[in-house]
């Protein structure tokens, strides 16, 4: 049963290391992924966080994520600082590093990267679990945004976050193809979890929508109804 989730951007410059001067433009958008990221897990015993990846995996509390190709040489694990292998894509060590943000090193969080050619959801335990799920939006909003702008970025983004405020797992079924037109790379993971949560309502809350840098960040938390 899937109590709550919350929904993070991925940007690497979220890691103020990464951002160096820039760091404090981006504070807003730390502190609604903090929120959500605590609040989410305060209904469940186990979080589970999704984001895209050139496979389908499961990832382990131990496993880590590095910075390393952003020049920081650091590795993140994802819920524990026990031993382990450096495999988690980029979704998954900027989640590792928002949760350990909110929640410590020790929460003991798992991962599940999705893969873009076939976004299927992870079989989940039948324990009360949270959610945090990894997706940028468009990353053509402006011409200054890393694929230049694109006149159908702005809409698209608009029908995520009407999406995400719904709170209807059946409303999270997002256009891959033009996701994939316009650097969107919140989409498998958006679908896995729409797929998971399909049948579901739940209470909705939008807790960030910008476009800094000219790409779509939003942060949201569902809890359960009741």
């Amino acid at each position: 049963m899937i109590s709550a989730v919350a929904f993070c951007p991925h940007p690497p410059l979220l890691v103020p290391q990464v951002a160096r001067g820039a760091a404090a433009e981006l504070d807003e958008l730390r502190a609604a992924c903090h929120n959500a990221i605590k609040r989410a897990a305060s209904t469940a015993s186990q979080l589970v966080v999704i984001g895209s990846g050139e496979r389908a995996a499961r990832y382990g509390p131990c496993v880590r994520g590095s910075l390393a190709a952003f020049g920081v040489p650091i590795e993140i694990p994802l819920g524990s600082d026990g031993p382990g292998p450096i495999e988690l894509p980029l979704s998954l060590t900027i989640g590792a590093w928002l949760v350990r943000d909110a929640l410590g090193p020790q929460c003991g969080a798992v991962g599940y990267s999705i893969s873009r050619r076939n976004p299927q959801p992870p079989v989940l335990d039948a324990a009360p679990v949270a959610l945090l799920v990894m997706g940028d939006g468009s990353a053509r909003r402006s011409i200054t945004a890393p694929g230049y702008l694109d006149e159908r970025a702005a809409d698209f983004d608009a029908d995520v976050v009407a999406a995400l405020e719904s709170g209807r797992g059946d409303a999270l079924q997002i256009d891959t193809w033009l996701a994939d037109q316009l650097l969107a790379a919140g989409a498998p993971a958006w679908n896995a979890a729409g797929r998971l949560l399909c049948g579901r309502s739940f209470d909705a809350e939008l807790l960030y929508d910008d476009a800094p840098y000219g790409v779509g960040y939003f942060v949201a938390l569902w809890t359960a109804d009741g």
